[in-house]
């Protein structure tokens, strides 16, 4: 009688590449930099394998030590994370474009860049005699407009956590260089990402259910990232 074997196959992966991704990952989170000590206490490891980490990861351009010794993220990483863009834009399209043709206004995705939001997707309405104009790569700061503004709300209250009483989840405001009117929602549920969406209608009365539907969006493109 023959009997089956049950095979076991266990992934293979690479110790140095997990290590350094984590550096990676730790130095993003460290806005001042660590040093070689302090990487080599958090990963556990003595400063000889860090000193290679880091010697590898400087040569990519993906890591860059000050004066002072203090490891931080590169330039190198800029260049690969705008490589990223695309793919969220690709991904965000079909709820923008819905959005931008229920509202008939001019819809956005919005992320943060470093300190400042950036415009990475644009939609506007096809059937409007009148819309806002909007492009990619615009950027402004946080606090300016709806699209940050939702950010720092996003920031303030944790997904997952209850939000205040009568708090809404989606804001609105008035742009000060265009006048036009603007409502965003934050993405939630996203690790590594903060951002928003939003739509930019022409002055006047925001209908009531313009936020629902932007919030909605929002739902949409979070879920369309995860």
């Amino acid at each position: 009688m023959a009997f089956g074997r049950e095979t076991c196959v266990t992934a293979e992966t690479s110790q140095t590449l997990d290590r350094g991704v984590r550096v990676l990952k730790l130095l993003a989170d460290a806005e001042r930099g660590l040093t070689v000590t302090e990487l080599a206490s958090r990963l556990e490891v003595n400063r000889t394998v860090v000193y290679r980490l880091l010697a590898t990861l400087e040569q990519h351009g993906l890591v860059r030590r000050d004066v002072g010794g203090r490891a931080r993220v590169g330039l190198g990483v800029l260049r690969l994370s705008h490589r990223v863009h695309p793919l969220l834009r690709e991904a965000a399209l079909p709820a923008l474009r819905s959005l931008a043709e229920d509202l008939g206004a001019t819809a956005h995705l919005t992320l943060v860049d470093g300190s400042e939001a950036l415009v990475v997707a644009v939609v506007e309405p096809s059937w409007t005699d009148f819309h806002v104009a909007y492009r990619t790569g615009v950027r402004h700061s946080l606090a300016e407009n709806a699209a940050g503004q939702a950010i720092l709300a996003a920031r303030a209250t944790p997904y997952g956590q209850p939000r205040p009483e009568q708090q809404q989840e989606w804001v609105a405001a008035t742009e000060e260089r265009s006048g036009a009117n603007s409502v965003a929602a934050p993405l939630r549920g996203l690790i590594g990402i903060e951002g928003s969406v939003g739509v930019l209608m022409l002055a006047g009365v925001v209908p009531e259910r313009v936020g629902p539907r932007v919030l909605e969006a929002a739902t949409e493109v979070s879920e369309a990232l995860r």
